[in-house]
């Protein structure tokens, strides 16, 4: 096996309110090669289609949460883990 190979893991994934309209689900399971939440939501605006990428795109405040704790881009994800992702919430 090369050094260069991807270690893949299995993960589950939750999208929530706008975003779930632009996936069109609120929840898959999927592998990915990505290493951190921040390297996930990339692979998932290289290749989810443009609805996908402007929903999760760099600069808009898109919340990520790991095993239902709010976390940062640099959060480690582990084989079997959870990723949240949805907007800000507003309120009035």
């Amino acid at each position: 096996m090369s050094e260069e190979a991807v270690m893949t893991r299995k993960i589950n994934v939750l999208y929530f309110a706008s975003i779930r309209e632009a996936f069109g689900t609120g929840a898959e399971s999927l592998q990915t090669g990505a290493e951190t939440v921040g390297a996930l939501r990339d692979e998932l605006i290289r290749t989810r289609g443009d609805a996908a990428a402007a929903a999760l795109a760099p600069n808009r405040a898109v919340r990520m949460a790991l095993n239902q704790v709010m976390c940062k881009a640099d959060a480690a994800i582990q084989e079997g883990d959870e990723v949240a992702f949805f907007p800000p919430v507003t309120g009035g």
